[in-house]
């Protein structure tokens, strides 16, 4: 059960370090289950269908192992950051063509348009820093993941 403020959008709730399956959509269901699983999201189909709908649109790979698919929808209650490692990669389209290793899925409520800017920017931003990936690939502790994502999109 998540112990700190529904507010916050990475609880230690919504991250899995080990158990994500290798393939693009499968594990975008994965990390929409977590957030499920923690009363984040109010219609799982809904959500999942635009989270689908973004990735149709333009890739989520961002290059550097990392993949964000991400989505504005009705079918969620607050912002969330759901996050999860897949050793060997998902082909998450980057620009790079590298496999995704470290994978964030964002969502935010319909009308949380800037916050879903800003969170996105803000984790991307932090993405960038080879240190800040090598520190989630060594990540021994969903609260350890949660200290480090939730200090990268403080700053």
């Amino acid at each position: 059960m998540t112990t700190q403020s529904d507010h916050t959008p990475l609880t230690t709730d919504l991250v899995a370090l080990e158990g994500a399956p290798a393939e693009k959509n499968a594990c975008i269901e994965f990390l929409l289950d977590l957030a499920a699983d923690a009363g984040r999201v109010t219609d799982r189909e809904q959500a999942l269908n635009d989270l689908l709908a973004r990735e149709e649109d333009a890739t989520t790979g961002v290059g550097m192992g990392i993949g964000i698919p991400h989505a504005k929808s009705a079918g969620v209650a607050s912002p969330t950051i759901a996050f999860t490692r897949v050793d060997d990669g998902i082909d998450f389209d980057a620009m790079d063509d590298k496999p995704a290793t470290l994978i964030f899925m964002l969502l935010v409520p319909e009308e949380g348009g800037e916050e879903h800017l800003s969170m996105l920017s803000a984790l991307s931003r932090s993405l960038m820093h080879e240190e800040n990936r090598d520190a989630l690939h060594e990540a021994d502790s969903p609260e350890r993941v949660e200290e480090i994502v939730l200090e990268a999109i403080d700053e």
